[in-house]
């Protein structure tokens, strides 16, 4: 009986290391990469990089951070319509407004977003959080991938571009 409770008890021990080994290798993947390389390296995000870029936002994301980016996919963008995304890209201004409405300081992981009703962006304006039913949507857009972790934050992923309500 001793003896069957030694070899469990070291079973347990083993799939207890080997899931934090499993942890520590899938979490060191991103670990290493700061928001923007993993964002170029996820391949998703080509629309999102390019409109950074454009934004002169590149040092500010691969900056020590830590920050919490909604990132929208390319089909996200996809779904603007196309003369309304060039003028957007054309005007740093208002590009730069929608980019930092999709960042909020800190690191907020999914299990901490769900618990939220709102969240204030870097751009100033506050997000809409709804969790119900097992989803998660932010303004409206829903939440599809969580906790992507970087050296310097966390990426959500998106299935919209979130526009920054109008000052009125």
């Amino acid at each position: 009986m001793k003896r069957l409770v030694t070899v469990i008890g070291i079973l347990g021990l083993v799939v207890l290391v080997s899931g934090i080994r499993l942890r520590i290798s899938q979490a060191g993947e991103n670990d290493a990469k700061d928001i923007v390389d993993t964002a170029i390296a996820a391949e998703q995000f080509k629309t999102l990089v390019k409109a950074v870029e454009t934004a002169e936002l590149v040092d500010t994301l691969k900056g020590k951070g830590p920050f919490t980016v909604f990132a929208p996919t390319d089909q996200a963008f996809a779904k603007v319509p196309k003369e309304k995304l060039e003028a957007l890209l054309k005007d740093k201004k208002a590009l730069t407004a929608v980019l930092t409405y999709h960042i909020v300081s800190g690191k907020v992981m999914a299990a901490d977003v769900v618990k939220l009703e709102s969240t204030k962006t870097a751009q100033g304006k506050s997000l809409k959080i709804i969790a119900k039913d097992g989803k998660v949507t932010i303004n409206g857009a829903n939440i599809v991938k969580t906790d992507i972790i970087c050296k310097n934050g966390v990426i959500h992923v998106i299935d919209a571009v979130l526009l920054p309500p109008e000052d009125k």
